[in-house]
């Protein structure tokens, strides 16, 4: 029996406390069977049992750093799904739960819902204390068992909500997360070479899947920028992008970087670190460098990938992971596992889509509007004018192999913004030869057969009229050619100057 001491206090509220207090019981044996425990809870065991209970009906609970005087968990998923912000008073069913298996093992408990997913909070952060003499006026119920009856006094009010022990147990249902629809956003790769096409195709194929994927290239080809572009494009958009560089971890580091630990200390305080794999949750975690992991950190990570879960380091709780991965390499996994220096069954496990993206140097006609991109940035970022690169420029840069790739375009191009003079830029630290400048100038202006020597033509030809408000002959004087040759390539490119002048 359930009874009210309080009229104005709603009927569903108290009715959603009596089914918790009802309910706890037959949850807490379920879950001390399949956990083996036998005898009275311990603070530690209490949690793992309170987060196995939500976690088998559909929440996401972990623990969380706590005190001396509290045990908090938190939760990243409603178990009661989407709806549970339309009806946020079925929070008080995790209240009771948790409370009312306090209470029968320590006696009594105060359950503070700190944050909730039903009011708009982006997780659940539920703190439990068990000491009665340390009561605080927190904003939280309180829950106590006296002679064989569970017993809830809600905050707030006067009213008490109170269940025999011999209550018939029944589990509560659970509803589905809805997935939220998305609008595909644009491509974050720049460029349209045949040699990224490719890539852009492949991603729009791949990226709506769940499957893994490999990414090869050489350092600073953008493999990080790919991978945002394929969790951009899938559904998981609205959710966490998290980049580790495998790397750059220390050895003695990576599994707790990577799936997080707990500690307990004599004080009775419990702090907890949330590792890469739990922070990216629902998201997409990208592991750079997978290579850089030794072969033990590479079967623990295949582990996760076989069973989709994992524990914290010194935990006990097995938490289960939903994200996708990404991994990428700058070195060939396939000769590495012939080498006997990376796990065969994991390559084979993340070798399901593998997308190379291609060098700069192979991708060249991709360069023009590379250049125009980072400098329209780096003309926001420093709160410039705009910027351009003047013809010699141009041939440096089309000659030169760029053996650092993209990341190394970016950055000589904010070198030559930060340390020009004037808007157009004419020096660039790269080095060339004047005879391979030469070869570069002859295949830039005088041949049209190649995409890359027209588009240059085209950027140059565009930049100079901007400059001089479209007058022609003031664009053959800065180019070094007659008037007549600037209108026949006008002409040929079909650019009016025209536009310019009225700009």
């Amino acid at each position: 029996m359930w009874k009210k001491h309080n009229e104005q206090f709603s009927h569903q509220d108290n009715s959603v406390q009596y089914l918790g207090l009802s309910a706890c019981s037959c949850f807490e044996e379920t879950v001390r069977k399949q956990l083996e425990f036998q005898d009275a809870l311990t603070r530690d065991q209490y949690t793992d049992v309170i987060i196995e209970i939500k976690n088998q009906i559909g929440g996401e609970f972990s623990r969380a750093s706590s005190g001396e005087a509290d045990i908090r968990v938190e939760n990243t998923r409603c178990p009661f799904g989407a709806q549970v912000k339309e009806t946020p008073e079925l929070c008080q069913m995790t209240s009771s739960v948790f409370g009312g298996i306090a209470a029968r093992n320590f006696g009594y408990a105060q359950v503070e819902l700190r944050k909730r997913i039903a009011v708009g909070d982006s997780v659940c952060d539920v703190a439990i204390y068990l000491n009665r003499e340390d009561h605080q006026p927190r904003r939280g119920d309180e829950y106590f068992f006296q002679d064989g009856e569970l017993i809830s006094k809600l905050n707030d009010t006067d009213a008490i909500v109170q269940v025999t022990d011999k209550t018939d147990r029944y589990w509560c249902g659970c509803g589905d997360t809805e997935t939220a629809s998305v609008q595909k956003p644009q491509t974050l790769v720049i460029g349209d070479s045949k040699a990224i096409r490719d890539v852009t195709d492949a991603i729009e194929i791949v990226a709506p899947t769940m499957a893994n994927m490999l990414l090869g290239g050489e350092t600073g080809v953008g493999k990080e920028l790919i991978a945002r572009a394929i969790h951009a494009t899938s559904g998981r958009n609205p959710e966490k992008f998290i980049a580790v560089n495998c790397a750059a971890i220390a050895e003695s580091l990576i599994e707790s970087a990577l799936f997080g630990h707990e500690k307990g200390a004599f004080t009775g305080a419990y702090n907890v670190h949330k590792g890469f794999f739990e922070r990216a949750c629902s998201g997409t975690l990208f592991l750079d460098e997978i290579d850089g992991l030794s072969l033990t950190s590479q079967a623990k990570l295949l582990r996760v990938l076989q069973e989709g879960e994992f524990e914290r380091v010194g935990g006990r709780q097995l938490i289960k992971t939903d994200i996708r991965i990404i991994v990428a390499s700058n070195r060939k996994l396939k000769d590495l596992v012939s080498a006997g220096e990376f796990r065969k069954d994991l390559f084979y496990r993340l070798n399901i889509v593998t997308i190379n993206i291609p060098p700069l140097r192979e991708r060249r006609d991709d360069i023009v509007a590379l250049v125009d991109h980072f400098l329209k940035k780096l003309s926001v970022k420093y709160q410039k004018p705009p910027k351009s690169l003047g013809e010699q420029a141009w041939l440096k840069m089309m000659h030169y192999d760029w053996p650092g790739n993209i990341r190394e375009l970016e950055n000589v191009l904010e070198n030559a913004f930060l340390f020009a003079k004037t808007e157009v830029i004419e020096n660039i630290s790269i080095e060339v030869s004047d005879s391979e400048v030469d070869q570069t100038h002859h295949s830039l202006i005088q041949s049209t057969k190649e995409k890359v020597s027209r588009n240059v033509e085209i950027k140059l030809l565009h930049d100079a009229l901007a400059r001089c408000s479209g007058n022609v002959s003031a664009v053959a004087r800065e180019m070094g050619i007659t008037p007549r040759a600037i209108h026949q390539k006008l002409k040929k490119h079909r650019i009016d100057a025209d536009e310019y002048r009225t700009k």
